[in-house]
């Protein structure tokens, strides 16, 4: 007879309370992860530093600054170019941080997702 892979538990369940545990204890330290998230800043430039973009570990943007040397009315699509590439890193850099919060959390085998989008 092939051994039980759940455990003990009369339906072959015995592992199910340990397994939620795990689960309850990943989403309790993703919460505080997504908290220190909220408060960490990842920042962003293009055009050698004349569009600077900060963002919060949620990808949130919270500020954009735009050097005068960029600005000319004769040229927007420049500068809309710039803001867009800035803004693009920045949400990168903030998913990238996320990632990696949450892979230190995570049981193993959850890739740093959890269950019905938490995060």
């Amino acid at each position: 007879m092939a051994n039980n892979p759940f455990g003990k538990m009369p339906g072959g369940m015995g592992n199910l309370g340990k397994i939620m545990e795990q689960v309850q204890r990943a989403a309790a330290d993703a919460q505080k992860v997504d908290a220190e998230l909220g408060q960490a800043r990842v920042e962003a430039q293009s055009g050698g530093g004349l569009v600077k973009v900060a963002a919060t570990g949620k990808a949130e943007i919270i500020e954009i600054k735009i050097s005068k040397d960029v600005v000319d009315p004769d040229d927007v699509e420049t500068l809309e170019d710039l803001v867009t590439v800035a803004v693009r890193d920045a949400i990168e850099k903030a998913n990238a941080l996320r990632e990696e919060r949450l892979r230190g959390v995570m049981p193993p085998g959850m890739g740093g997702q959890l269950p019905g989008g938490l995060f």
